[in-house]
């Protein structure tokens, strides 16, 4: 019976003390389910300054069914999952983080629901240790972001997902300069599925996701989602010229029949300024308008990454 080939995509960045305690959880869960699939593990390095790439070069020596990528540059965390996707070779791809929070053990649960014709299973993660302000700054995330755009995300979730290879095919039409995964695997509208686990503390290195890192995620998943905020300032264009039309109405009405003893040309004055504001806010508005198509547009046909290394490319 020919097995399936299932990818794992694993992103680093200076996680030299987490790659042999990942690879042993994986192989942990790969050797239960060899009987039924082959694997392969794909690491891409994000330009890392320890000794990550090397860890990974002494047990791909050993283990023939890991592969490897190393950037010029760090391009960012969700090109480097992105880059992963590209270069999997399976019928299915499960992206797990270094840190070991994600617990690998859920990935026989993940490819379960896969065969039961789910193309996206995702960790939703019920509980994590974290500082309160944190969470309820990830909580305003999710608030906004559903309100804004017009594909629903799951609350609490993040990168910890299985996708079929033809949620892949899709990724590889996109050249989205500040592409947002989980947004974007969202608007495909594939059956999905979530499967809830608490998040484990991560144990050796730093986060790569500080409060400030987060919020400028954040910002850039808001506006990497939807073009809402340009129709906001279209509709806050339109309301200001409406009450700027309705205040020259008054103010022309004022000056011809109550008779206020205004200055010399205020009313003029006033007129103009409340003409060109109206105008701006207007004009602001249209451009918006054609902004977002054009960022709609620009949205294919640009390299994601650029790679320095590599270990095992089959496409070498």
């Amino acid at each position: 019976m020919n097995k399936k080939l299932i990818s794992f995509v694993v992103p680093v960045l200076n996680e030299e003390n987490n790659i042999f305690p990942l690879y042993e959880s994986l192989k942990k869960v790969t050797t239960s389910l060899e009987h039924r699939y082959d694997f392969e593990i794909i690491f891409t390095d994000n330009f890392s300054q320890d000794g990550s790439f090397e860890k990974i070069r002494e047990i791909a020596q050993l283990d023939k069914s890991i592969r490897a990528y190393r950037f010029v540059k760090n391009f960012g965390n969700q090109k480097s999952i992105l880059a992963g996707y590209i270069k999997s070779k399976g019928e299915a791809i499960i992206q797990i983080d270094c840190d070991l929070q994600d617990p690998p053990e859920l990935v026989p649960q993940f490819l379960e629901e896969w065969e039961r014709g789910n193309k996206v299973v995702y960790g939703r993660s019920i509980s994590r240790k974290e500082s309160f302000l944190k969470t309820k700054t990830r909580d305003l995330f999710y608030s906004i972001i559903n309100f804004l755009s017009p594909n629903h995300l799951p609350h609490s979730t993040g990168e910890f997902r299985l996708i079929d290879k033809i949620v892949v095919e899709q990724l590889k039409l996109l050249r989205d300069e500040n592409i947002y995964l989980r947004g974007t695997i969202a608007s495909f509208g594939f059956r999905q599925k979530g499967i809830e686990y608490h998040r484990r503390e991560r144990k050796q290195g730093k986060s790569k996701f500080p409060l400030r890192t987060m919020i400028s995620f954040a910002v850039n998943s808001i506006i990497s989602q939807s073009i809402m905020p340009l129709r906001i300032a279209t509709f806050s264009g339109i309301i200001i010229a409406t009450i700027t039309l309705l205040s020259i109405i008054y103010f022309f009405i004022t000056r011809i029949f109550a008779e206020e003893n205004w200055p010399a040309g205020f009313t003029t004055t006033t007129i103009l300024i409340l003409f060109a504001i109206s105008f701006n806010a207007l004009l602001m508005g249209v451009i918006g308008e054609y902004l977002g198509r054009i960022y709609l547009q620009v949205r294919y046909n640009q390299q994601h990454v650029i790679i320095s290394d590599s270990i095992n490319d089959k496409d070498a």
